[in-house]
């Protein structure tokens, strides 16, 4: 049976698939890495000519919602996270958004003495006692980044996080610690051999090095954190509007668009 395509319609059929495609991806009717019928059975299908199906994959594998790989078939892609101006959340927030997991494993927990540059960002004397916890951040099975929190020691005593906790969840409910804002840093960089093995990617890589100072509603700054994040999993997109565009009312839409910044 021909699907819902629409040959009175004025828009071209090879359009009218690729949403239809599109939508069955993004609800989960096809997972990530499963592979779609072949442009023969699709165009079975819907009732169209294997151009019209060729076409349609083509846009789809152009906004990387499939991928085509060369005797094997097409395959949906695994879809990277957008990251811009969002609200402060936590990871364990940010995966459930997605409909994702979040899991975590903790490499290592200790308390250090703050270097300069970890007294710097938390605006504390230089070798105060800071908690650190080093973690693997996950979406379901799959490493995204690798995460490293220093926050001074006095305001967590005796913390100790368990896997798979959040840490932000940790802060609220035991010690009444409520992040406010943060101001994050991204730097392009490559994947050393140690974060490349936790991350299950090529040495070498490109990824994306963030920090980040979380701060207290009173602006006492209470966490820096660094990560490395793959960049094959994340892009960061930023809406730019022209300064003027406010006198313009009419085009302001047509004046915003996105780019995404991927390495």
């Amino acid at each position: 049976m021909p699907g819902p395509l629409d040959k009175d319609l004025p828009v071209p059929l090879y359009h009218q698939l690729q949403a239809v495609l599109k939508a069955e991806i993004e609800s989960r009717k096809w997972r990530a890495d499963e592979q779609l019928p072949n442009e023969t059975k699709l165009a079975e299908r819907f009732g169209v000519s294997k151009i019209t199906v060729r076409q349609a994959l083509q846009k789809l594998a152009d906004q990387g919602y499939i991928r085509r790989e060369h005797g094997r078939g097409t395959f949906v892609a695994r879809r990277k996270f957008d990251e811009g101006p969002r609200e402060l959340t936590s990871f364990t927030e940010e995966m459930r958004r997605h409909d994702l997991s979040a899991r975590s494993r903790v490499l290592a927990q200790y308390v250090m003495e703050a270097d300069t540059k970890v007294a710097n960002a938390l605006v504390i004397p230089l070798q105060s006692p800071v908690f650190v916890v080093k973690r693997i951040r996950l979406a379901g099975d799959e490493p995204m980044s690798v995460q490293t929190a220093h926050i001074p020691a006095v305001f967590v005593p005796g913390i100790q996080l368990a896997e798979d906790a959040s840490l932000y969840e940790v802060l609220q409910s035991r010690y009444q610690l409520y992040p406010a804002r943060a101001r994050e840093t991204y730097f392009v960089t490559a994947a050393d051999d140690a974060a490349a093995a936790l991350l299950g990617i090529p040495a070498g890589a490109p990824v994306f090095a963030v920090e980040r100072v979380t701060r207290l509603p009173n602006e006492r700054p209470f966490e820096f954190v660094q990560s490395i994040v793959r960049s094959d999993r994340y892009s960061i997109v930023l809406d730019l509007v022209k300064p003027d565009a406010a006198s313009h009312s009419g085009t302001v839409s047509a004046l915003r668009p996105s780019r995404h910044a991927t390495p």
